[in-house]
Order: C-alpha cells, then sequence, then structure tokens
C-alpha cells in the first residue's frame, strides 16, 4: 500500500543508513539538534506551565510580553543572517497582521475597551510566535526534525505531569475536587488539546525509516499515555481533534502500515487502563476524600508503568519482525484493504445501531441534531459518561453569540466583548468569558471583519500549507516522500488538531496550545516548496545561507535595510510588550491605593489611584477605586464624579451603571438610582445585584417605582451594544 507511494528502492538497497533519533555527537558535546529541540521543547513546557488556562492576567502577561519580545529578537536575527530571500509565508502572515489590526482597531468601539486592549496583546503574541516560526525555518531549515522533537516533548512534559497529578495526589493536587484531568492548565479541554497535539508526532516517531529501532519504539507507549490523558480529560473534543488530525496523517503519509502498527496497540492498551480507572470511584468520581484518591492514584500509577512496560514490549517486538522480514507489497495491499474495509463498516453498523434503537434512524438523528443545537438541551454529568454523550452547554453560548453578531454584525462587540454582551442575552447566571468555538468568539466580537480576516488566513495558510508539502494535484504522486516532506505533512496535522479542537472550544485563548500550533503554522507555511532547500531561493541566497553565521551577521549589519528593519523590529516588539505590561501595572497600582486606604493614608491612596488609571485608562476599576477613596475621604461629590466618569467610559458596561446606582441609593438618591438601574437591567436583566438594588430603590421612592420601570426602557437606548 505505501510503497509505490514512498518511491522505496529496491530490497537491496531499501535500508538507509541509521541516523541517531536524538543525536548527541559526543557525550558533553550536544549537537546543535538536540540544542535547539531542547530549547524550544523548554520554552513550550514553560508557556504552559506558566501561562496556564490563559485567564489569570499576571501569568498571562508574563507569557505573552516574553513571546513578544522573543518573537521580536528571532525575527531580527532572521532578517540580519538571511538577507534578501524571498519571504516563504509572507501572505499568511500578512493577513494575521491584518487580523491582528482588526483586534486592536475594535479598542474604538468595543463594549468593553479594557478586555479588547487584553485581546490585542494575545493576539499580538500570538502574531509574534506565527512570525518565529517563519523566522526559525529561514534560520535553520534543516532542523524540522528538532521541531517535531520539541512538540513530542512539550507534549509528553505536559501531559505527564497532569498524570503525576492523579498519581500523587496529596503531593500535587491535595485541593482537587473533580475527577477530570485539568492541571497544569486548570482546564481539561486544555490538557485534552495538549495530549491531542502529540498524537500525530507519535505517529511520525514510530513509523517513520530512520531512527534508531529503539529510540522509535518509544513512540507507542508514548501515544498511550496521551491517549490516557485524553481520556481521563473526558474531552470530547480533544477525541475530533485527535481522530482529525490521525486521520489526515494515515490519508497523506504513505507510512499507514507502520503507523496502524503504532496506532493500535496504543489504543488497545490505554482504552484498558482507561476502562479499569472508569470503574474505580476514586478516580472517576467528584469530591473523593484525598486518602481514598491518594490509594486510588498509586494503583493507577501501577498500572500506567505496566501500560508502558507492555507497549514498549509490543513496539520492540513489531520492529523486530518488521526488520527481519519487511512485508511485500501484496501484503501491505491485503492489509490496507482489509483497514479500509473495517474503517467502512463502522459507520454502517452505527447507523445499523441506531436503526434498531427505539427512536428509528431517522429519530436518532433528528434526537442528534436536537441534543447539539438546542440552547436548553441537558448538560452531560462530570462523569466517563459524557465521553459518549451528545448534549453540550455550547450550544448556549453559541446562540447568545449569534444574537450578539446580528446586534451588530459589521464589527462586533470589540475583542473580548462576548463576555460582557452576552450578559444582555443570558437566561443564567453564570459568568462565562468565551463562546467556547473560534468562529462564534469572533463573530460576537469582531464581526464580519473579524470573519473575513480569519477566513482569508486560513485560506491562504493552507493553500502555502499544500504548496509546501506537495499537497496540490499536480505533485501529488509524482513526487517522493522523503523524510522532510513526511515531517512536513507532520507539522501540517498538528496545526489541523489544533484548528479543529479551537472550533468546537475556547483553546485559542490558551497560550501553552496555541503557541505549539502557531509554531508549527509559521514553520509550515515559511518553509516553502521542501524540494528546493537552499537552492530554490537563488544562487546568490543560498550562497549566502550557506556562508558562516558571523560572515552572513556581518553582511547584514553592513546592509543598511537588513540593519533598519532588524532595528525597527526590536523597537516595536519592546513597544508590545511596554503596552501589554500595562495592565499588570495598573492592577499593581490599583492594589497599592486599595492597601493604603486600608491604612487611612488617603493622599497616598488618591495618587496612586490616578497613577492606576494613567497605565490603564480603558479600565473602570482604578476610578472605583478612586471613588472609594473619596468617600473615605468624606468628599461624595469627587466620589461620585469618579463614578459617572467610569459610566462614560464603558456606558455598555452593566458594572460601571450598578455602581454608581448602589452609590447613589447609598446617599439617599433613590430616584435617580432607579433612573440609573434602567440602562443596568437592560444591559444584564439576570443581574442578581441589578434586581435587589431596584429593589431596595422602589422602597425608598415608592411612588417613582413605575417611572423607574419605564425609565429602564427609555434609558436602554443610551446602552444599546
Amino acid at each position: 500500500m505505501s510503497a509505490p507511494a514512498y518511491n522505496a528502492p529496491p530490497r537491496s538497497a531499501r535500508r538507509p543508513p541509521r541516523v541517531a533519533a536524538w543525536p548527541v555527537a559526543t557525550i558533553g558535546r550536544p549537537t546543535p539538534d538536540l540544542l535547539f529541540a531542547g530549547a524550544l521543547a523548554l520554552l513550550l513546557s514553560a508557556v504552559t506551565f506558566e501561562g496556564g488556562g490563559g485567564l489569570s492576567l499576571g501569568p498571562t502577561t508574563r507569557v505573552e510580553m516574553g513571546l513578544q519580545i522573543l518573537g521580536g529578537l528571532v525575527g531580527a536575527a532572521a532578517l540580519l543572517l538571511t538577507g534578501a530571500r524571498r519571504l516563504h509565508g509572507g501572505l499568511s502572515l500578512a493577513l494575521f497582521g491584518v487580523l491582528t489590526a482588526v483586534t486592536i482597531a475594535s479598542i474604538g468601539w468595543a463594549v468593553q475597551p479594557h478586555d479588547a486592549w487584553l485581546e490585542s496583546a494575545r493576539t499580538l503574541a500570538y502574531l509574534a510566535t506565527f512570525a518565529s516560526g517563519i523566522a526559525l525555518v529561514r534560520l535553520a531549515p534543516q532542523r524540522w526534525a528538532a521541531v517535531l522533537w520539541a512538540v513530542l516533548a512539550a507534549t509528553a512534559i505536559v501531559s505527564g505531569y497532569a498524570l503525576l497529578t492523579k498519581i500523587f495526589p496529596a503531593w500535587l493536587a491535595p485541593d482537587e475536587t473533580y475527577a477530570r484531568l485539568r492541571e497544569p492548565f486548570g482546564y481539561w479541554n486544555a490538557i485534552g488539546l495538549m495530549a491531542a497535539l502529540g498524537v500525530p508526532g507519535c505517529l511520525w516517531l514510530g513509523a517513520r525509516r530512520t531512527g534508531h529501532a529503539a529510540v522509535n519504539a518509544l513512540a507507542t507507549p508514548l501515544l498511550g499515555l496521551l491517549l490516557v490523558v485524553v481520556l481521563l480529560a473526558y474531552s470530547r473534543g480533544s477525541i475530533l481533534a485527535a481522530l482529525v488530525g490521525a486521520g489526515f496523517w494515515f490519508l497523506v503519509v504513505p507510512l499507514r502500515l507502520r503507523g496502524v502498527a503504532v496506532l493500535t496497540p496504543a489504543l488497545l492498551g490505554a482504552a484498558v487502563v482507561s476502562g479499569w480507572a472508569f470503574q474505580k470511584d476514586a478516580l472517576s468520581k467528584d469530591r473523593v476524600p484525598l486518602d481514598l484518591r491518594t490509594t486510588a492514584g498509586h494503583e493507577f500509577g501501577v498500572a500506567l508503568v505496566m501500560l508502558v512496560l507492555v507497549l514498549g514490549a509490543a513496539a520492540l517486538a513489531i520492529g523486530f519482525f518488521r526488520s527481519r522480514q519487511a512485508p511485500t507489497l501484496l501484503a501491505r495491499r491485503r492489509f490496507a484493504i482489509v483497514c479500509f474495509v473495517v474503517l467502512a463498516l463502522v459507520p454502517v453498523a452505527f447507523a445499523a445501531k441506531l436503526a434498531g434503537s427505539q427512536r428509528g434512524l431517522g429519530g436518532s438523528i433528528s434526537h442528534t441534531w436536537t441534543q447539539l443545537t438546542d440552547p436548553n438541551a441537558v448538560t452531560p454529568a462530570n462523569d466517563p459518561g459524557r465521553l459518549t454523550a451528545v448534549g453540550s452547554v455550547r450550544a448556549t453560548y453559541f446562540d447568545q453569540a449569534i444574537k450578539i453578531y446580528k446586534a451588530r454584525p459589521l464589527y462586533g462587540a470589540g475583542a473580548g466583548g462576548f463576555a460582557t454582551a452576552r450578559q444582555r442575552f443570558r437566561k443564567d447566571g453564570y459568568e462565562v468569558r468565551h463562546a467556547h468555538g473560534y468562529l462564534f468568539q469572533t463573530a460576537a466580537d469582531l464581526g464580519l471583519l473579524g470573519l473575513l480576516a480569519s477566513f482569508a488566513l486560513m485560506i491562504a495558510w493552507f493553500v502555502t500549507a499544500a504548496r509546501t508539502t506537495g499537497l496540490t494535484p499536480a505533485r501529488w504522486r509524482q513526487e517522493p516522500f522523503g523524510p522532510e516532506r513526511v515531517g512536513l505533512l507532520t507539522l501540517t496535522s498538528i496545526v489541523l488538531v489544533f484548528g479543529v479542537h479551537s472550533a468546537v472550544d475556547w483553546t485559542w485563548f490558551v497560550p501553552g496550545d496555541a503557541v505549539v500550533a502557531l509554531l508549527c503554522a509559521g514553520w509550515v507555511a515559511g518553509r516553502g516548496d521542501h524540494r528546493l532547500a537552499l537552492v530554490g531561493d537563488g544562487v546568490a541566497g543560498a550562497g549566502a545561507a550557506q556562508a558562516p553565521w558571523r560572515e552572513r551577521l556581518q553582511a547584514g549589519l553592513r546592509s543598511r535595510v537588513a540593519a533598519g528593519a532588524a532595528a525597527a523590529t526590536v523597537v516595536l516588539a519592546l513597544a508590545f510588550a511596554w503596552s501589554t505590561w500595562q495592565p499588570l501595572r495598573s492592577v499593581a497600582a490599583g492594589n497599592e491605593s486599595l492597601a493604603l486606604l486600608g491604612q487611612n493614608k488617603l493622599d497616598e491612596a488618591r495618587a496612586a489611584a490616578v497613577k492606576a488609571h494613567d497605565r490603564d485608562p480603558l479600565s473602570i476599576d482604578p476610578l472605583l477605586d478612586l471613588s472609594a477613596v473619596e468617600s473615605a475621604a468624606k468628599n461624595p461629590t469627587a466620589a461620585r464624579a469618579a463614578l459617572e466618569r467610569a459610566v462614560n467610559l464603558q456606558p455598555q458596561n452593566a458594572t460601571s451603571w450598578l455602581t454608581l446606582a448602589e452609590f447613589d441609593l447609598a446617599h439617599g438618591g433613590a430616584h435617580q438610582a432607579l433612573k440609573e438601574l434602567g440602562p443596568a437591567l437592560y444591559l444584564d436583566p439576570r443581574s442578581t445585584e441589578g434586581v435587589t438594588l431596584f429593589l431596595e430603590a422602589s422602597r425608598q421612592a415608592p411612588a417613582p417605582a413605575a417611572t423607574g420601570a419605564s425609565t429602564a426602557k427609555k434609558s436602554s437606548a443610551a446602552a444599546t451594544p
């Protein structure tokens, strides 16, 4: 099945010389590949452990600043060392810049401009990551295998930590109340996605024709562990993404027989261990006492060790028999036929099962579709049974995002505006920040402008990736599938895994997941035609790239264009990092103001609040702090003026209206409070605080209560998103 596509030579010349899979020249002298892969793996892991789920301002800011500065430095190095070579992936990079520009511009119309600023910083960090991938492949195009090794190492480190929290809960997760794996992200679908991102890399490692057999055999136990993480996270989106990524890999990479030999034992082993864990209440139920979790965790650790040993032995045995006698072409074709028949029978068997159910085939399909799209569908329980459930709370968030989009179809509610704008349409009291899907989130936040920019970027990247990997119709069968081409297809599969998952969840906002995919996407886009290597950019470009790096650096510094562009890149990166830092500095000054207020140092507290506002003029929090200081200073006029500034700054945010109404109510202005509660309750009808304030204001001013209710409708025009 795979021999003709792989253009395998005759059997006498079929075995290539062994190449060290994790190359080390001599003890104490690691090779550049090892240093590159190790540094990249540590960076990706550090982003995960520091950034977490992307919801905490401090860690997220540090990660974003680091990515922006590092991206500027790598970009400057590429400009100085690679000269005027053609910029592969330039269109994708430019369109990513357009998406970033739309995100930044949305600050001007955002319902929550502070959140739009934060999302602009995140998008700038992601743009820097994508650009870093393009720059790195320009600097070291031959290090594609090191990138795959880095992704594998990072997914193994993060997934291994998640499993350790299950094995040693008393040490790593003593306060954990949920059975689902979720650390180090704090979100189960994020750790499920991180494990899924490693699936294509494991298939590449175990199926490749080069490398030491013992090292390649590591792919099977590692894949087994990653699949266990996906299953124990109860992440249906991660399962879907892993299936799509693996399916794409098997479709485009002609090493299918080898890939099946890696996937099958890993899948069986992971199913056995996960099935056993699902039967243990201490491992699969929420709110289990720590002592029971500890005992069960140790048993789980033993099961994982056995899994690794069995899968490792199976991989070595398969590799040994394969090296002794390679399967014939006829055997490969027969095996391919069997695989295709089995895959074809899966939907047939599933349809037969549905047809035999009480609802019948048509009724079952209709019921499933209703469960997927009904905003009022029952959410599945937080246990292993959700892996086979269809319903989800996502339909509710999707519905709210569509309503926000319809209210402002051209430009949306502004980046990050879903969390604030959804309050007008919600039917619950939950605080939800994301629409749980990139498409719906972008439609709600950036409207048609964001959707067009996103689709243009996606199409441009897919076209570039197809040209890079030879997936165009004219080149698909004519070109040999050499090691680099297979590696580039594997990197493309990793990006596809992330894209599929981001379509059904909010993992775009999780730095640890997004950075892995964006780095791989940048590498694929920036590689250009893999056949051309360095020669394809011209003789001069190839000669410059092959020269020692000191000579290339000197030549770059002598070039005014290259040196100027490199300096501008660094300066721009530093400016972006400084801008990203300001909201965090504002929070620090705000905390200082409250601390000084607690010490009754009113002048210092007022100065700190003003400083916080100067650092982040888009947030209402410093103004609320300033109002508290002025109230403590017995200056109600200045205190109310600060709250009025907050309303003027964010008139479409219910919080600013509620705070002003609460102040007026506390100072005897019940009638005025009723007027201010009108837009507040229009923007957030389900606000418990708003309803409570309205009842209290109505009690204090019974006569104008009806007027206050009608004012809620009249005042809503000023706050309409």
